[in-house]
């Protein structure tokens, strides 16, 4: 696990701290100054992008605390790309820690739509 506690640090050793800054391919659907939103390469739904901060944080509680302003903006982004991909329905997840699932500790958003979504929570 690589939380970080300078959330405004790129770190290294994460791989959406790599896609932010262009050394990893990613494929963009849309961006803005401080938050980017990229195609998830396992997609669980026939709309699956991910929304992510270019500073890093390491999850969703560490960016509400320190910058409410850009957890916003993701939130303005994920609805921007459901309004452009899934007629404007969408689910938007945060996975925060291992045992709910986080895997990549930048905090990031799924936004899952383009069909009718079930409920299976575990």
């Amino acid at each position: 696990m690589t939380n970080s506690s300078s959330p405004a640090s790129a770190r290294a050793d994460c791989i959406f701290c790599k896609i932010v800054a262009g050394e990893i391919e990613s494929q963009l659907v849309k961006e803005t100054e401080d938050v980017i939103a990229f195609r998830d390469i396992n997609p669980q739904a026939p709309l699956h992008v991910l929304v992510v901060p270019r500073r890093h944080y390491g999850d969703v509680t560490q960016l509400a605390g320190s910058d409410p302003k850009l957890l916003a903006e993701m939130v303005k982004v994920a609805n921007a790309v459901a309004a452009e991909h899934a007629d404007g329905q969408f689910r938007f997840i945060f996975n925060s820690g291992p045992n709910a699932g986080q895997s990549v500790f930048h905090v990031h958003g799924h936004v899952l739509g383009g069909a009718r979504l079930g409920w299976t929570p575990a």
